[in-house]
């Protein structure tokens, strides 16, 4: 078998701020010191003109972003989801959210994968905070080709639009000739009748994984994609749950507030069916390899595997 190919999220969010850049002459990207680190150094280096360090200056850099995005221009704000959710969530909210203007956040190293880095940098909040904010979109791409659709999304959206993307390299799964992408909507990738796994970001891959060795116990997971986490493809979720009568959701985030969340309330008035949340169970996380911190927190498929096997036993 050959090799599954892996890219960080935050490449191709780099990247495809470059490919857009050069369709939208609008379009500028703002940092926070960490250009190397996000990736739009790419992107500083392509269009030296059309990118803003702002200096370790996060809740300033979306004060900037929200007056630029009033003359016309697209900008994109970058630093590390702990701060560009966390930090600058005030200004995110009144500066962006309440006029409703045009400003794209890219928040990279989102989760426990930022790994060495520890619980002070491992944003398991940003999707939580950012779903409060009305009119927001946020969302969580699975893969290299996601993300990249996501961040085109956004430029198309009018108003402001939140991306999570990750620090470690994760499997691309979009790689097909009908993969389309539309905010709002979410992905069946693998069809069953059991159980429902509602997955975002890399567990998405680790719900494949666990749907494979379920099948392999006789037990048909059907799998679904969630990139929009808001605006949610409710529609979508509850036909599934009402075919399969049990639903799982799993996030590299903490259970309270984010797809798990979402997801209860979009069932709990449509298609009340049992519900298990597979992310961070209330607790912040620690220093270790992203590997090891995935395993340890059961994201990865061996994991996911685990609770969807035991819930489904109850």
């Amino acid at each position: 078998m050959s090799e599954v190919k892996k890219i960080a999220t935050r490449e191709s969010y780099g990247n495809a701020l470059v490919e857009l850049g050069a369709e939208y002459p609008n379009l500028v990207v703002l940092d926070a010191d960490l250009a190397a680190a996000t990736k739009t150094g790419v992107f500083k280096k392509a269009y030296p003109d059309r990118h803003i360090d702002c200096g370790i200056a996060e809740c300033n850099m979306v004060g900037i972003a929200a007056g630029l995005s009033t003359t016309g221009l697209i900008p994109f704000v970058s630093s590390f989801a702990m701060f560009a959710a966390g930090r600058a969530f005030e200004q995110v909210r009144n500066s962006v959210g309440y006029p409703h203007l045009n400003v794209k956040i890219g928040a990279t190293h989102a989760g426990i994968t930022v790994g060495e880095d520890g619980a002070s940098h491992q944003c398991n909040e940003d999707i939580a905070l950012m779903r409060t904010i009305p009119g927001m979109v946020v969302m969580c791409p699975a893969d290299d080709i996601e993300a990249k659709a996501a961040v085109r999304a956004a430029v198309e959206h009018e108003g402001p639009v939140f991306i999570r993307f990750g620090r470690a390299a994760c499997p691309v799964i979009n790689d097909r000739p009908d993969y389309k992408f539309e905010i709002g909507k979410g992905t069946v990738v693998r069809e069953g009748t059991d159980v429902t796994i509602v997955a975002t970001g890399i567990c998405v891959g680790s719900a494949l994984e666990a749907a494979e060795k379920l099948a392999e116990e006789g037990v048909s997971a059907e799998v679904i994609n969630i990139c929009t986490i808001k605006p949610l493809d409710e529609e979508l979720i509850v036909a599934s749950a009402k075919k399969t009568g049990r639903v799982v959701t799993a996030e590299e985030h903490s259970v309270i507030g984010g797809l798990g969340s979402a997801v209860c309330d979009a069932l709990c008035k449509a298609a009340p069916v049992p519900v298990c949340k597979i992310g961070m169970q209330d607790v912040f996380g620690e220093s270790g390899s992203a590997a090891a911190l995935v395993e340890k927190y059961g994201l990865d498929g061996a994991g996911v595997y685990k609770t969807v096997k035991e819930f489904i036993g109850k």
